[in-house]
């Protein structure tokens, strides 16, 4: 067997324990197996309780896993059972985050190991962090030793008897590293380990913030007293754009800290952090552990490790961060809970915005779900008396809701060749010309979605996934954003070979981005989207320029619908407002009305009006004239009694089953059995199969099908017994989407 006995970390020799022990545990890996594995623990080790993150043998590995609940078989013997290796230095993985794993592997069918590994992100941290060395005044000194000005200066510093770091004390003294390596070679110094470092510092619940107003201090009450009560709830806490909705819930934050708990927020974009740390900062004095991607792996150790031991009172991270081994959660606040960036598409299916409030409940704690435009998931929610309901109608100070307005592009079309209309273009000149800021808003990256050629009509389309490549003409390629593929932009037609009739065709934030630079020549610009804003600091540059009056015209994509405080921008132009209208998505309506919305709200958030202008084909759709009216609950409710009658979420069940192979006929054949197998009884129904709308995705071809059912049927055991019944073959893979938000 692969890998010697170590010597376990912090465990009781086994003679101290009783005799009628178990010597046998069950350990789940983090691996997309159906379950636990048996392990026997060797004489000379305790048994580890369950949540122990242990090693133990698995093939010719060492595996990092988690002592599991419930008994090993009785009936295998003990010599088929292989040993566990050692138990590591680390907190124990808690019982409501061991029940979160079970509760999320059957709710979305993975596998328990799958879900496992999602909490188990920062391996290394299972190990305690290496000691550092240093160096202490050395007690005592030698008498011989020559004190030069230089030694004198050090022998100040470390006159505390402290460790100190040797770079730091070189630099803190004025002298070179060779000086402090000669003072301990002298017997001045000796070495001394240096005491672990306090990554996060721990934010005060006291320290002044915000002065809220009369309806922010009820709201905040409200939620105090939700947290205070170290029970299960779940509040949604709805308000216009602009009413201090961060500054609220942040007082649910304060009471988790006043009571020794730990508190969670979790934003739907990172880019979003950067005003908001500045909030948080002039809230509680200091900033949060944060919890992203784009951490380095010794930040990921570290704050993995600070969470477990408790060292990280307020985390602020993206839907990963839930599966963090917080010991005692007091609240989890979900910020903009409508998006859909809260669902993970891929591996384990499931929503972020609906685990949370799982785990709330788990961990007896407060979870708050906060939105300027709520799902209608939500909103049912919190009208059928299931969730608790705050609102803020008014935004904060003397700024009010902006005017908006609809340009009628069939009566004020753009000029040939162009995409904004002459009533746009005045505006924003118009408001440049007042010293204020303008947006131009697109929902589409790149310079145009579609290159075509003028001779023969070829599109040029991705090889792996059924998408056209979109041209990023900055940087030459055309590029799907699917699956990543790009390619050099063809000097001729791959399909005629015809030479300079490739055109792009529509925009993309790169094209409005050229046209503004022909229209507003003497305007200061910005792009604002994924492709330039690469990560935190580029956005959190990007608004210190917006703010410092260094940028007129803000041209971007969905990273600026939200989140953002820019006190001087007064108008915002919508330059495709149909664009997300298209298709047959049950949700389109619903969110293209709430992304039109929160970008209208970036404009008048201050003394100065707002504006915002919507180029549009069709004025009188329901989106349109909810946005003109401002009456958001009124498209809500209309949206409610369009889906209510068929039993479409959020009033029944939907969940999809996505069939998928690299072998285009394999993916037919899975799909045809499946449908032939299709389950048949009083209140549900299956529609499909038929090609997904991304009927090729990464390289393989895609079918689905879609299990409906009414609201209080539980799909999981129709799912369970459907799949049982129809073997697949190893080219073909099933994913489950249980509460599917697209459909692509």
């Amino acid at each position: 067997m692969a890998g010697a006995r170590r010597t376990p970390v912090h465990v009781k020799a086994a003679s101290l324990l009783p005799e009628d022990v178990p010597r046998r545990i069950r350990v789940l890996l983090p691996l997309p197996l159906a379950g636990a594995y048996d392990y026997r623990v060797p004489e000379g080790l305790a048994v580890p309780p369950p949540g122990s993150f242990v090693e133990v043998p698995l093939g010719g590995r060492e595996v990092a896993g988690v002592v599991w609940d419930g008994e090993a078989d009785p009936t295998l013997p003990a010599s088929r059972l292989k040993p566990l290796l050692r138990v590591f230095d680390c907190p124990a993985m808690t019982a409501p985050l061991r029940r979160l794993v079970d509760w999320i592997a059957s709710y979305t069918l993975s596998p328990p190991g799958a879900v496992l590994r999602m909490t188990m992100s920062a391996p290394s941290a299972l190990e305690p962090a290496a000691p550092t060395a240093g160096w202490r005044r050395a007690d005592p000194p030698p008498p011989a030793a020559r004190i030069s000005p230089a030694r004198a200066r050090v022998l100040a510093l470390v006159a505390d008897g402290a460790p100190h770091a040797g770079g730091l004390l070189a630099e803190a003294a004025g002298v070179g590293p060779g000086v402090v390596r000669g003072m301990a070679s002298a017997g001045l110094l000796e070495p001394a380990l240096l005491p672990p470092d306090a990554r996060f510092a721990r934010p005060d619940p006291a320290h002044q913030g915000s002065v809220l107003t009369e309806g922010q201090a009820d709201a905040a009450r409200a939620l105090r007293a939700a947290v205070a009560e170290h029970g299960f709830s779940v509040t949604l806490l709805a308000g216009v754009t602009g009413s201090g909705k961060t500054e609220v819930y942040l007082e649910a934050v304060a009471e988790a800290l006043r009571a020794g708990r730990q508190a969670l927020v979790l934003l739907p974009e990172i880019a979003l952090s950067t005003q908001w740390l500045d909030r948080f900062s002039a809230r509680f004095g200091c900033a949060p552990a944060l919890w992203h991607s784009e951490l380095t792996p010794r930040t990921r150790r570290d704050t993995w490790r600070a969470v477990a031991e408790g060292a990280a009172p307020v985390v602020v991270g993206a839907r990963s961060a839930l599966f963090l081994p917080f010991p005692d959660l007091g609240t989890i606040i979900v910020d903009e809970e409508h998006e859909t960036s809260f669902k993970q598409e891929e591996g384990v299916v499931y929503s972020a915005r609906d685990m949370a409030v799982v785990r709330a409940r788990l961990t007896r704690a407060a979870a708050v779900l906060v939105s300027a435009t709520p799902s209608l998931e939500t909103l049912t929610n919190a009208e059928a008396g299931r969730y608790r309901l705050l609102h803020l109608p008014l935004r904060h100070g003397a700024a009010g809701l902006p005017q908006v307005s609809a340009i009628d592009l069939r009566t004020c079309p753009p000029e040939r060749g162009r995409f904004l209309s002459p009533a746009l273009v005045e505006a924003v000149n118009a408001t440049i010309a007042r010293g204020e800021q303008a947006m131009l808003f697109l929902n589409r990256r790149g310079y145009a979605p579609l290159t075509l050629c003028r001779a023969c009509g070829h599109r040029m389309r991705c090889p792996n996934c059924t998408a056209w490549l979109v041209e990023h003409r900055l940087q030459r390629r055309l590029q799907c954003h699917h699956c990543g593929h790009a390619e050099p932009i063809p000097p001729a037609c791959p399909a005629c070979g015809a030479e300079g009739t490739l055109a792009a065709v529509g925009p993309g934030v790169e094209r409005v981005q050229e046209e503004a630079a022909e229209v507003f020549p003497d305007a200061r610009r910005i792009v604002m989207a994924s492709d330039t804003i690469a990560g935190p600091a580029a956005a959190s540059e990007a608004a210190r320029r917006i703010v410092d009056r260094e940028v007129d015209l803000i041209i971007g994509t969905q990273i600026v619908a939200k989140g953002w405080n820019f006190p001087d921008l007064t108008l915002v132009g919508v330059v495709d407002a149909d664009l997300g209208l298209a298709g047959g998505d049950l949700r389109a309506a619903e969110r293209t009305v709430q992304l039109l919305h929160q970008v209208s709200g970036r404009a008048g958030r201050a003394d100065a009006p707002g504006h915002v202008l919507l180029q549009t084909w069709n004025p009188e759709h329901p989106v349109m004239q909810a946005l003109i009216g401002g009456d958001l609950d009124a498209f809500m409710r209309a949206e409610a009694d369009q889906r209510r009658p068929g039993h479409w979420p959020p009033f029944g069940r939907l969940a999809a089953l996505i069939v998928s192979s690299e072998d285009e006929a394999a993916a037919d054949r899975a799909a045809r059995d499946l449908g032939r197998a299709a389950p048949q009884g009083d209140g549900f129904e299956v529609l499909g199969p038929a090609p997904a709308p991304l009927a090729l995705l990464r390289g393989r071809h895609r079918r689905r099908l879609l299990l409906k059912a009414r609201r209080d049927i539980a799909v999981q055991p129709i799912l369970h017994e459907w799949l049982a019944r129809v073997p697949v073959s190893n080219q073909v893979r099933v994913q489950v989407d249980v509460d599917p938000v697209g459909f692509l």
